[in-house]
């Protein structure tokens, strides 16, 4: 039986004006940002949160997330290369041997670094308005897989974090990287991240009473990063150093989240009630 696999293999880049280039990848990271904020802005209606609030989250949470997933793709995946070339970790360029400037773009983001980054710029957010931090993480929660999910698609884009070879007949044949039909890994965590974001809105519509102080934002935390580690044994290592690791650096960078995500959530479920005791006093 002949199996047509998938061909893929688009340019990462859409054009190019005057040695900048705009990519897919750039294009996507963003639009699912701008998503997020949009549904974010529906939320603070909802709960009767000032709208100047949402732009001063708008720019704290930005800076945290891009310059957070910056730096853990170029300090967890790479760090004796840009350990060794500083400004490539803060600059869109690279500085070939032979002389000169390259504009690359941004080039390699970190999700694990992303959510630190967010958490970061979150609690000056939170002096800055006053805003309880682990009220405004309930309500991202809420919001975040549309980021997510949009990510990976940029991924797939790019030809990038490809899956295992696979025999399936929805394998896709990467040609940027090989002749080999794989797993879409890329595709696989952005639907999962979809399907997330569909259950953190469904919960929130129902039952928001009841899941206050934390409980959203452990919930999102654990089901993201049990999806990012399953599918995990899907992908094919990022970095040479990940050969022969039971689990791989993704894999162990989820361990840690998941814990804290079921920390807030029991911490949540007991602030949740002993406020509700104290009401009924």
């Amino acid at each position: 039986m002949i199996l047509n696999y998938i061909h893929w293999n688009p340019d990462p880049e859409i054009v190019n004006i005057f040695g900048i280039s705009i990519r897919y990848y750039g294009l996507l990271f963003v639009s699912g940002l701008i998503l997020a904020i949009y549904m974010l802005g529906w939320i603070f209606k909802r709960e009767n949160i000032p709208s100047e609030n949402l732009e001063k989250l708008t720019i704290y949470g930005m800076i945290g997330i891009i310059a957070g997933a910056r730096l853990g793709h170029c300090l967890f995946y790479e760090p004796s290369y840009y350990l060794s070339h500083p400004l490539e970790m803060i600059l869109p360029v690279t500085f070939p041997p032979d002389g000169g400037i390259k504009f690359t773009g941004y080039q390699g983001l970190a999700s694990h670094g992303g959510v630190l980054g967010l958490l970061i710029g979150l609690y000056f957010y939170s002096r800055k308005t006053k805003h309880s931090m682990i009220d405004i993480l309930d309500l991202i929660a809420v919001v975040v897989g549309i980021s997510l999910g949009f990510i990976r698609l940029a991924n797939f884009m790019n030809s990038e974090i490809i899956g295992m070879p696979t025999s399936q007949p929805w394998g896709v044949i990467f040609e940027r990287v090989d002749n080999i039909p794989r797993h879409p890994a890329q595709l696989y965590e952005a639907f999962s991240y979809f399907i997330i974001l569909g259950i953190m809105l469904i919960l929130y519509l129902k039952m928001r009473d009841r899941l206050r102080n934390g409980i959203l934002f452990g919930l999102a935390t654990v089901l993201f990063f049990i999806a990012r580690f399953v599918i995990e044994f899907l992908k094919e290592d990022q970095v040479g150093f990940e050969d022969g690791m039971t689990f791989n650096m993704g894999q162990l960078l989820s361990l840690p989240y998941i814990l804290v995500g079921i920390g807030f959530m029991i911490y949540g479920l007991w602030k949740t009630k002993k406020l509700s005791a104290q009401h009924r006093i």
